[in-house]
């Protein structure tokens, strides 16, 4: 029976509260205590729906696997100590999907694990209309409705929204939102993107002071909040 979630951890004590917490919203689950290991249990054929990977493992680092993973099929969240922007950016552009650094919340984290496999229900592309924390955003009639009322945006906020729609609840990187609503040629212009999200977040938080909707990861990039 295909399994729910594959932890990949060599710290005992962290597989057993990540356990835990699945055991306790019904998620099925497998342990790995080294890379090796982890790539035999995602390699079968009921290799789970996501990974719960752990950089630091005794035999090789997360991050040499990272595209092992990926290349199965499997939606990964990287569990990491490090606090290097540098590797969490690497860890997206190897193939992650989100990012969790220890210590971590473990409803926030079951949150993102629950987002993700409800992802690999079915893919986004086709889809017009999306959801996000309290609003939509139509992509055929060009509308977004934010807290029941429509909001104009610009062309250029429209698409840096729908943008950050497609990965909902996932880190996408300064890089990847340039490359996707200003072309390849602007991927370091990081201040575009900065005046951009400041716009949006006037247009669409309660406080744009304290933004709840477009969350900001430092120095990697941003994510837009599903709840």
């Amino acid at each position: 029976m295909r399994k729910d979630v594959l932890i990949v951890d060599d710290e005992p004590a962290i597989r057993r509260l990540l356990t835990s917490a699945l055991d306790r919203v019904g998620l099925t689950h497998c342990e790995a205590a080294t890379a090796a290991e982890a790539v035999r249990l995602a390699s079968g054929q009921q290799a789970p729906l996501v990974a719960l990977l752990d950089l630091g493992l005794p035999d090789r680092d997360g991050l040499e696997i990272l595209p092992q993973l990926a290349g199965f099929g499997q939606s990964i969240i990287v569990l990491t100590a490090r606090d290097a922007t540098a590797e969490k950016v690497a860890a997206l552009d190897l193939g992650a999907d989100d990012f969790v650094t220890k210590p971590f919340d473990s409803e926030e984290l079951l949150a993102r694990v629950r987002s993700a496999i409800r992802r690999k229900a079915g893919p986004l592309a086709d889809v017009t209309v999306r959801e996000f924390r309290e609003g939509s955003i139509d992509r055929q009639a060009h509308r977004v409705h934010i807290r029941g009322a429509q909001v104009e945006l610009t062309p250029r906020e429209f698409n840096l929204l729908w943008a950050l729609s497609d990965r909902p609840g996932r880190v996408m990187t300064h890089q990847s939102l340039l490359e996707t609503v200003w072309g390849e040629a602007h991927r370091d212009d990081l201040d575009y993107l900065r005046a951009a999200v400041r716009s949006l977040r006037k247009k669409l938080e309660l406080d744009p002071a304290s933004p709840k909707l477009i969350v900001n990861e430092p120095g990697v990039g941003y994510r837009i909040a599903v709840a």
